[in-house]
């Protein structure tokens, strides 16, 4: 791990992007907390949630083939130049008049993100080599399960002492500071890409049949991969949990345990920190592991410790084990993460990896939603526990499905060329 990270265009990358995360999370757990003071409705601060995943749902993967067409360093740096400009209107939001505001930048900022997911996951590969994904991904994680766990734990703490204005120039700072660390990158030479007419005589009309075109080739391209065709169908099961598991833990909690909020928000940092163990123990196996046959494992086992979660307290009542299974599930939590990316950025030709992660976006908003909105339509009929088994039984049997699909899957050798990077000295 520590070989990955002495790349030196990597570590800046790494470290720009855990900056950033801390922001974002400052800024996800304070607005809803300050919009609800705001309100003191529920539903005005859910509308948040929805508009973060709507771009994601509508954009995802074209923004994918944008990002194939386009410098990915650049890309980036642009983009977090932008979201750091969005956030100003913020510091004119001060009363329920205003609320507006909080929701344009909302939407803005996520239909920028858009942009910037594809383009990171579609970069590690060449500043790293294929040698090292298991590697970098670790440590992808272990940047955003910090964050998670230092930006949710301050989040709170922060828009009581220095408000919405403070939060957002601080959110704003980390924006600038990846855009700093993103100038001193030098990323090895790209294939040739296509790319739009640039003639006079270039019609809109031929400038969206083209696009659609490049668009339909990474569609394709999942489709008649089975590697990818098997991934995407994980995804697709996995975020329809995600989504039944991020409405029903709380009603768990407080209705099934009797627990309130407070332990619920300590879960998602117990969680954190297994997460982060994870990311830790990964990255020191790094590329002796073969990532087809770790995701499968790491599906299963999640899945059999999500069902403990939900049933222990019939059988051993008492928040310590609790706690210790979530920190627990942390960490096949982070292989499915690690190994999952790792096989896309693997599998796929630098040339199409943009799209490939587009549509990952867009798959895994819109599955979320239909697992929020199943659970919203179901969780009262059915119950908590029954809705949170049957997720956890989706996400194992997702895993075994993986372990037989890909049983004979082992990673495909990317050119040479893409393989250099400059060590720090």
């Amino acid at each position: 791990m520590l070989v990955t990270l002495r790349q030196r265009n990597f570590a800046l990358l790494w470290f720009g992007a855990l900056i950033s995360q801390i922001g974002d999370w400052l800024m996800s757990i304070g607005l809803p907390v300050y919009v609800y003071m705001l309100t003191g409705s529920a539903l005005q601060t859910s509308l948040m949630l929805i508009i973060s995943y709507v771009p994601g749902l509508v954009l995802g993967s074209f923004a994918g083939v944008m990002v194939d067409r386009w410098d990915r360093r650049q890309t980036m740096l642009i983009c977090n130049l932008l979201m750091a400009l969005d956030l100003l209107p913020l510091l004119a939001a001060h009363t329920q008049a205003t609320l507006w505001i909080v929701y344009v930048v909302q939407f803005v900022g996520a239909c920028v993100f858009q942009l910037v997911l594809p383009a990171e996951n579609a970069l590690i590969p060449q500043l790293v080599g294929e040698d090292h994904l298991v590697s970098a991904n670790s440590l992808s994680s272990i940047s955003q399960n910090t964050a998670r766990l230092l930006g949710g734990a301050l989040g709170g703490l922060c828009i009581g002492l220095v408000g919405l204005t403070g939060v957002t120039l601080i959110d704003g700072a980390t924006f600038l500071f990846v855009c700093v660390m993103l100038l001193f990158i030098r990323v090895p030479t790209r294939p040739a890409t296509s790319a739009l007419p640039t003639t006079t005589t270039t019609t809109m009309a031929s400038a969206i049949q083209h696009f659609m075109q490049d668009w339909l080739e990474g569609m394709r391209t999942i489709v008649q991969r089975r590697t990818l065709a098997v991934l995407f169908t994980m995804f697709a099961l996995q975020s329809i949990g995600e989504g039944v598991f991020g409405v029903l833990l709380i009603v768990f909690v407080e209705k099934v345990l009797g627990y309130g909020s407070l332990i619920y928000g300590s879960l998602m940092s117990f969680q954190a920190v297994g997460n982060i163990a994870g990311g830790l123990l990964l990255g020191q196996l790094g590329k002796r592991l073969i990532p087809a046959r770790m995701l499968g494992l790491c599906a299963t086992v999640f899945g059999l410790i999500d069902l403990l979660i939900i049933d222990i307290h019939l059988f051993l009542p008492g928040l310590f084990l609790f706690f210790f299974l979530f920190v627990l599930v942390g960490i096949p939590g982070t292989g499915m993460m690690v190994s999952a990316f790792s096989l896309l950025q693997s599998e796929v030709e630098d040339t199409l990896r943009g799209r490939i992660f587009g549509a990952y976006m867009t798959v895994r908003a819109l599955m979320t939603l239909i697992g929020m909105a199943l659970a919203g339509a179901l969780g009262d009929r059915l119950g908590a526990t029954l809705m949170l088994n049957i997720q956890g039984g989706v996400y194992a049997l997702s895993g075994l499905f993986v372990l037989v699909a890909l049983r004979s899957v082992v990673p495909r050798k990317q050119p040479a060329s893409q393989e250099t990077s400059e060590l720090m000295v």
